[in-house]
């Protein structure tokens, strides 16, 4: 049995992918790939298919994490229910999957981080640095408390 992590923002082309991407490296680091199920998706379907933006694959790959092959992707009702940990990159994210949640599973979305992961999309390289910066510690933080929940 996987445990299942989902990592959502508005479009999935900024913030969920680039966690998606050093969560999925971090795993792979630790030894535990098997033991993971890792996946982005977004509020928004305007981009389904699309690959993420430019600045977001640039910003993963100046630190090692290739994202380039991530499609984006809308997030469904049936995924709150098939992965463990639904995380929110804002409270906006948060209060639209609580909305989209199966009956009883309303309260499963969390947020990613105590503060919104503010989002970089239009905004410069720097602002997808910070975005990452942010990305990085919630990652870190996440593996740190599953790997101690569960024992792997």
């Amino acid at each position: 049995m996987t445990i299942g992590v989902l990592f959502v923002c508005t479009g999935n082309i900024c913030r969920s992918p680039m966690a998606e991407g050093v969560f999925r490296s971090m795993v792979h680091r630790a030894g535990f790939d098997a033991a993971f199920t890792i996946d982005s998706a977004g509020t928004y379907a305007g981009h389904a298919g699309e690959s993420p933006s430019r600045l977001a694959v640039e910003a993963a790959a100046r630190r090692g994490y290739d994202i380039s092959s991530l499609r984006a992707r809308p997030v469904v009702a049936a995924d709150i229910g098939r992965f463990d940990h639904v995380l929110a990159m804002d409270r906006g994210h948060l209060a639209e999957l609580r909305r989209l949640a199966p009956r009883g599973l309303t309260e499963r979305p969390r947020m990613f981080t105590a503060a919104d992961v503010a989002d970089p999309y239009g905004g410069t390289a720097r602002d997808y640095e910070r975005a990452l910066d942010l990305i990085e510690g919630g990652c870190r933080d996440l593996l740190g408390t599953l790997m101690l929940e569960t024992k792997i």
